[in-house]
């Protein structure tokens, strides 16, 4: 299951089967994921996730062509004019989250995706890199490179240049309010198929004398809808639909049924080659941080490491469809989740839900570290609307997603085998917060990056 915050989102089931009266290798993929709720207020803001669609009855599937051209057309029409300096970009834009608190409250606006793009952008941040402490000026600042956004041919809001998604305020705001969650444990999603449909399916393949598309058919009716949970965090928000198809689409390229959109990152069963016997896979996006460096004095803080790592473990299905971990590493899987992680960054620019993922991954560590240093308290600052104490700020709700379907590829291999894929996404951002490092180089940037007026950024 997933883990959010020190937990884990598995499931998201697929096998591979060899009949030995049929050379085929049969990839069997639950397409779970998320997201396009159609939620709401008039802007239609925020409308689409991750490049998924959902159903009001939480039924998910790939977003339709006709919408996904809407939607960037709304939001290129409707794009805020970027002042220069917010547009030009740096390694060192900062946000004031005393300013940012004042400017939510003022707007008087209370649904997070109402506010203006420079406020629900962070002002273009694509990533938190220093968390910087100011008890002086009651205020904590966030440091991070940034730039300018635009909407690109898939309706993400990306980086002027870098194509790379913003930081959003909505995330961050889930971020701080589930903390307490985070580091107990509580806020998990698992996209599973049901021990009764494994069982089903296991009878089937069981039963496979030749192959044919009424195989494919079967196995589909067989193993049925994916059962969609989540708990902890909203199963409504938009980070949760980014942690669910960030996995999604991971599978998606595991198993072949999307190409890859980026060069040297080849399916898992195209890695292949036979020899393979009964192996049962299961892949997950982890995080992945270096001990944070920190001032002495505690007040200032930078997040360092690439944030994102794919693992893999083998698995063992039992007669009764309860599935579990063997703690031992088929090769070529790791091979696999070694290639993904290799192709991680480029993959967040092709197809920006991984690295929105990424940007919630730093936000959890983020809100993690305010809650555990107490550095709201050393900075004397409060932030009631960001925590949502005042009721002042809501955030948008989708229609939360309850099950995907079960779809089918299968790819021409050499001997018998069986294969199960599942997975998800691991942040442990209190886990990143255990380990830190005195570093004189943070305690500069520190004094360089003080707040000067009430201006929300500056570069």
């Amino acid at each position: 299951m997933l883990r959010l915050c020190a937990a884990k989102l598995a499931g998201f089931g697929g096998y591979v089967y060899r009949s030995p009266l049929f050379a085929s290798a049969l990839a069997v993929l639950a397409l779970a994921t998320v997201c396009l709720a159609g939620h709401n207020n008039n802007n239609n803001n925020n409308n689409a996730v991750g490049g998924i669609s959902i159903s009001p009855e939480g039924v998910v599937n790939k977003q339709v062509e006709v919408n996904r051209i809407g939607l960037r057309d709304y939001y290129r029409e409707n794009l805020m004019k970027i002042p220069a300096e917010l547009n030009k970009p740096t390694e060192m834009r900062k946000v004031s989250l005393k300013q940012l608190e004042a400017a939510v409250k003022a707007s008087g606006k209370n649904l997070s995706v109402n506010q203006s793009e420079d406020i629900r952008f962070m002002a273009g941040l694509q990533r938190v890199e220093y968390i910087l402490v100011y008890p002086e000026l009651g205020d904590i600042v966030l440091v991070g490179p940034g730039e300018g956004w635009k909407v690109d041919d898939n309706a993400n809001y990306v980086g002027v240049t870098t194509g790379r998604p913003v930081v959003r305020l909505e995330d961050f705001v889930v971020a701080l309010r589930t903390v307490d969650n985070a580091r107990q444990g509580g806020i998990t999603c698992s996209i599973d198929p049901t021990a009764e449909g494994r069982q089903r399916l296991d009878q089937l393949l069981g039963s496979v004398r030749q192959f044919g598309p009424g195989v494919l058919d079967g196995i589909e009716k067989a193993l049925g809808p994916q059962q969609v949970t989540v708990t902890g965090v909203p199963a409504t928000s938009r980070f949760a639909r980014t942690l669910v198809a960030s996995d999604f689409k991971m599978k998606r390229i595991a198993m072949k049924l999307d190409a890859s959109p980026v060069a040297g990152l080849p399916s898992f069963l195209d890695m292949m080659k036979g020899g393979l016997d009964n192996m049962m896979p299961r892949w997950w996006i982890a995080t992945d941080y270096e001990p944070l460096a920190k001032s002495e004095d505690g007040l200032a803080w930078q997040i360092r490491g690439r944030g994102v790592k794919v693992m893999t473990e083998d698995e063992f299905i039992g007669d009764d469809g309860s599935v579990t971990g063997t703690g031992k590493v088929n090769p070529i899987a790791q091979k696999w989740a070694d290639k993904m992680t290799e192709k991680y960054e480029e993959l967040s620019v092709a197809d920006p839900v991984f690295g929105d993922l990424r940007n919630a991954m730093d936000l959890c560590v983020v809100a993690a570290l305010i809650a555990k240093e107490g550095l709201l308290e050393k900075a004397n600052l409060k932030i009631p609307t960001l925590l949502g104490e005042d009721n002042n700020l809501a955030i948008q709700e989708f229609s939360a997603a309850k099950t995907i379907d079960t779809q089918c590829s299968f790819v021409k291999r050499g001997r018998e085998f069986v294969i199960t894929a599942s997975g998800g996404v691991e942040i442990s951002s209190w886990q990143a917060c255990e380990k830190s490092e005195i570093s004189a180089e943070v305690k500069k940037v520190h004094s360089t990056a003080a707040p000067a007026g009430n201006s929300i950024w500056w570069n």
